[in-house]
């Protein structure tokens, strides 16, 4: 995973170690404007997006951050243009092959959630590599959500607990959140504690809808592709400085 040059390799002073997010989730918007902004085709802004993911990985993994969930392929996504969905199946694919090697250098835990068995054969052979090849690694937590949709997540969740219940297996009062949670794709993996979103949209976009429940919200104006360790910095100062109550006083 080959980073930009960067000047914040180490956990900036203002910052309290105790008190950093365990799990970050990101929304990266804003790859075809930053892309058209500079007088480029949009794939070109998704390959710099992509950049800018492994960096934000490297930088989570020196800060002492033990979670990374990124949004990288909705389930809206498949109505983009066909040339751009092909592109970046072809580059997802590249990348974990790329890459494999690097994250096991760098103990790196990879997992993909989401519908997966709509991905093209060759992708999901290589989600199936990078998972078993790094499943026993110890170091951050990278989870990347591929044709995902939390609501579709919920409903497939329902779904397999209804299917339980018919079955004799489960009861309907013994059906709680941990009952639940233990269906949805992100079982075993804890909720995020911030959601960063770039480009400055206000929406959560179909993201995690039930494990965003009580996690913090971060917007920046700044496009995905020009997301660096100083605006990460931003990013958990702004964190740091909120009391999360969780309901309570």
């Amino acid at each position: 995973m080959t980073a930009k040059p960067t000047i914040l390799q180490d956990l900036p002073a203002d910052l309290d170690r105790e008190r950093l997010p365990k799990h970050v989730a990101v929304i990266m918007d804003g790859n075809g404007r930053w892309a058209k902004r500079q007088g480029l085709p949009r794939i070109m802004g998704h390959r710099r997006g992509v950049d800018a993911l492994k960096d934000l990985l490297r930088c989570c993994r020196d800060w002492g951050v033990q979670a990374l969930t990124a949004y990288a392929f909705s389930t809206e996504n498949w109505g983009r243009p066909f040339e751009e969905v092909d592109f970046l199946m072809t580059l997802f694919e590249r990348v974990l092959r790329q890459e494999l090697r690097e994250m096991m250098r760098e103990n790196v835990r990879i997992t993909f959630v989401g519908n997966l068995d709509a991905l093209p054969q060759s992708l999901r052979a290589e989600i199936e590599r990078s998972m078993a090849e790094t499943r026993n690694n110890s170091g951050i937590h990278f989870t990347v959500a591929t044709n995902y949709g939390g609501r579709q997540e919920i409903l497939q969740a329902c779904r397999a607990i209804a299917t339980q219940v018919q079955q004799g297996h489960l009861q309907p009062e013994d059906i709680d959140e941990a009952v639940f949670e233990q269906h949805l794709y992100t079982a075993g993996v804890g909720d995020p504690d911030l959601l960063i979103r770039t480009s400055g949209e206000m929406r959560l976009s179909n993201f995690l809808l039930w494990q965003m429940a009580y996690s913090e919200l971060y917007v920046t104006d700044t496009l995905w592709p020009d997301f660096d360790r100083a605006e990460f910095h931003q990013a958990l100062c702004a964190y740091q400085q909120r009391h999360r109550r969780f309901g309570k006083l």
